[in-house]
């Protein structure tokens, strides 16, 4: 049965597909007939198109407005048969005319603009692929994309669309997945690496061990959403339809009034002509699927109108907290060594025995190092424990990674030290021991994401007003996220029970969207008005749950969809009440005498015209929105921001530096800030001055002045100043041996603010311009 109705419906589009266009020219070549006929001196024959022309109009307005009353609506389309009939009636058989023509072209007009709004829709469905090639020892067979499960060898030749989700079996992928998450930029896959059906092979061919079967995959739960979303009527178009619930007697009574104090059925018949407003009510609908088809266009994908302008009278956002307003996996933040060892050391000892492990920690960790640029050792006789951590053998030292077993009291003082940063930080510690004793500790942190502070202002200046977070996690890092993002209130450890009285306690207050991406989030997104999922990385049962997902791993894309559906609601009811208002006083016009059907009707075609022109203003970015970046501003924000993640390990060593200065440890806290002192010179100050000369002014260009980038420029004259100073204190070190007492208190000082300045102005730097790129 489901089979058969999937056929019937493209059918049935199909003929209404045809209707449309073919009425149009119909009724067309009628008009232009009569006044051919009517040019040459032939009224009888004029007029004889022009009925014609109007009878071809009234079938199908009839079952409209019977298909309309049938489904509960008013039919507004009544006025429009009740002025086609009053034409014939009178014998204004060139008003009719013209009336049919208005109909048949609002009907077409209204047809083409949700065919444009859903190109995007529709280019998504056909994008999915259908079959795939199976590598099988030596032999490669192309098979039903339904026979691929997991385990097998895919082969992905180039512009092929990647069939299920995998994973490079070998080399690197070069893809473009600008189909599935709007973004142009190429992206890179080396060996092992997740890659997500859907997007498209850039480079040559590479292989692709299945992970997953097609209907498992990202793109075909994607496709199951966009078969949702269409131009299903909005609360906006129920608005409008009640607009026409007093609309419709209102015209029929001014009609019975003009008819009443002139004694003329035709001026009756002007005033239904002028009040025929079948497709400015249609303009509501064009700018809703508009504002789907730019959303689709942002990797935001919609269900339904409702689902849009539901979002855009949205008051409240609940928001879970892991993979939605961070990163979702943890990142290292911080590397701590015990007074023998270095922290370089240290994590290239804890990756090397991580290699081999699959925990979340371990792959953090070693990712750290490989950035770090770190040579890593093959371990041996490795070991892991679950929630304990993993032991082996390393440059012949007996390592463990994991958790300490040591109470607080008998950690050495450097080991507290760390211990109480990560309950500060709401940082996780993973303790390095080398032959059984504490040899050090990387502290990891799922990380803000750099685009997220920014979402929150623009999702305050759409109109939310109540920001809160919802999260499982600890207390203390949930309030330093809620404390940076400044949201109204932020509840830590919730269960999903937790998570479903709080959005229905806000929908209690108003219109609530719930933001998830974990299957502990579905429960909320079905509670709450709009659904809105995390669809890159989220899982299934999220997506199924959401009214809206984000096909893309970025959470700007909700601001994005929250401002097109503003936007697009506000189109919607400004097309709909403006349009009638026009048409009242055309009323008014024809009931006093001064509008005879044929002029009403030319004028009431134009004002529908115009006002469906209008909601197509849906489809267009509103002015003044921000251009999209140019190539060299974008290469350079990506070169700048990896720096930024390998400059880490220079703000660790002055962290450490400081440290050891308050530790009174001479000679080593003397290495300690010459090495910090080679760190700057090396690396930070020259990409500090970079930065200023190359990517800055790219900034300017992008962002419109100067002006974006005076506070940056005044923390790398900062930044520059401690530099030397630092420098200065090692010089006068240099003319005695030693650092002198005097010089202890100032000399921590610059190197705490260092510390401080280059946190604060990295993080602002990630937020204001590294977040722009994709």
């Amino acid at each position: 049965m489901g089979d058969t109705g999937d056929r019937q419906e493209p059918k049935a589009r199909s003929v209404r597909g045809l209707l449309e266009p073919t009425l149009l020219v119909a009724t067309a070549a009628a008009l232009l007939s009569g006044g051919i006929a009517w040019a040459v001196g032939s009224p009888g024959i004029a007029d004889a198109c022009w009925a014609a022309g109007t009878v071809l109009a009234v079938v199908p307005a009839l079952a409209w407005v019977l298909a309309a009353l049938r489904k509960g609506r008013a039919g507004v389309d009544l006025i429009a048969v009740l002025a086609l009939v009053g034409t014939l009636a009178v014998g204004e058989y060139l008003a009719g005319a013209l009336i049919a023509l208005m109909l048949a072209t609002g009907r077409a007009l209204d047809a083409a603009a949700e065919s444009r709004a859903s190109h995007d829709l529709r280019a998504l469905l056909e994008h999915a692929p259908r079959s795939a090639r199976r590598r099988t020892g030596r032999e490669v067979a192309v098979i039903p994309l339904a026979e691929v499960v997991v385990g097998d060898v895919l082969v992905v030749g180039p512009g092929d669309v990647v069939p299920v989700d995998g994973s490079v079996l070998a080399g690197t992928a070069e893809l473009d997945e600008s189909v599935l998450t709007g973004e142009s930029a190429q992206v890179e896959r080396g060996t092992g690496e997740p890659v997500r059906s859907g997007v498209v092979n850039a480079g040559g061919v590479f292989e692709l061990r299945a992970t997953a079967t097609a209907q498992d995959s990202t793109y075909a739960e994607i496709v199951r959403l966009a078969r949702h979303a269409g131009a299903e009527r909005a609360p906006t178009v129920r608005l409008a339809e009640r607009y026409a619930a007093w609309f419709l007697p209102l015209s029929m009574g001014l009609a019975a009034l003009a008819w009443l104090v002139s004694g003329s059925a035709v001026r009756a018949v002007a005033v239904l002509v002028v009040a025929t407003p079948c497709p400015l009510l249609l303009a509501a609908p064009v700018a809703v699927v508009s504002g789907l088809s730019r959303a689709a266009r942002r990797g935001v994908i919609v269900r339904d109108g409702g689902a849009l302008e539901s979002l855009g009278r949205a008051r409240t956002l609940v928001i879970d907290k892991t993979g939605t307003l961070t990163v979702g996996r943890p990142r290292v933040l911080a590397v701590a060594a015990a007074p023998e060892r270095s922290p370089s050391e240290v994590l290239r000892l804890a990756a090397s025995l991580d290699q081999v492990s699959a925990h979340v920690l371990a792959e953090a960790i070693v990712r750290e190092a490989r950035v770090r640029g770190l040579a890593l050792s093959m371990p041996a006789e490795v070991t892991e424990k679950p929630g304990r951590g993993a032991a082996g053998t390393v440059d012949g030292l007996r390592l463990g990674v994991g958790r300490s077993d040591l109470p607080q009291a008998a950690l050495p003082d450097w080991a507290r030290a760390v211990d109480n940063r990560a309950v500060l930080d709401g940082a996780t510690i993973a303790w390095l021991t080398v032959d059984d004793a504490l040899a050090g500790a990387v502290l990891l942190q799922d990380p803000l994401r750099h685009d997220a502070p920014r979402t929150v202002r623009r999702l305050r200046s759409a109109g939310l007003t109540r920001l809160l977070m919802l999260t499982g996690d600890r207390a203390e890092p949930a309030r330093e996220v809620g404390a940076v993002l400044g949201l109204d209130d932020v509840r830590a450890g919730q269960l999903p029970a937790d998570k479903v009285a709080a959005v229905q306690e806000e929908r209690a207050r108003a219109v609530t969207v719930m933001v998830g991406d974990g299957v502990n989030d579905a429960p909320a997104l079905a509670a709450a008005d709009i659904g809105v999922a995390m669809g890159a990385r989220g899982s299934t049962a999220t997506s199924e749950a959401a009214d809206i997902v984000l096909t893309t791993d970025r959470v700007d894309r909700l601001a994005d969809a929250m401002e097109i559906a503003v936007r697009a609601r506000r189109i919607a009811v400004q097309s709909a009440a403006g349009g009638m208002a026009m048409s009242l006083i055309a009323m008014i016009a024809a009931l006093l005498g001064w509008l005879p059907p044929a002029v009403g009707a030319l004028l009431q075609e134009a004002i529908d015209i115009a006002v469906i022109l209008n909601a197509l203003r849906a489809l267009l970015p509103p002015r003044g929105a921000r251009t999209a970046l140019e190539p060299d501003a974008e290469a350079l924000i990506h070169r700048f921001a990896a720096e930024h993640d390998d400059l880490r390990d220079a703000l660790d060593a002055i962290r450490e530096a400081a440290g050891l200065l308050s530790a009174q440890d001479g000679p080593r806290s003397l290495a300690a800030v010459r090495r910090v002192d080679h760190l700057l010179t090396t690396r930070l100050l020259p990409h500090e001055y970079a930065e200023e000369h190359q990517l800055y002014p790219a900034m300017n260009r992008q962002l419109g002045g100067p002006e974006t980038t005076e506070t940056m420029s005044r923390a790398h004259t900062e930044i520059t100043r401690l530099a030397r100073r630092i420098t200065t204190h090692l010089r006068m070190a240099d003319e005695t041996g030693a650092l002198k007492p005097e010089q202890l208190d100032d000399l921590r000082a610059c190197l705490y603010g260092l510390h401080s300045v280059l946190r604060l102005h990295f993080s602002q730097e990630e937020e204001s311009y590294f977040s722009l790129a994709p």
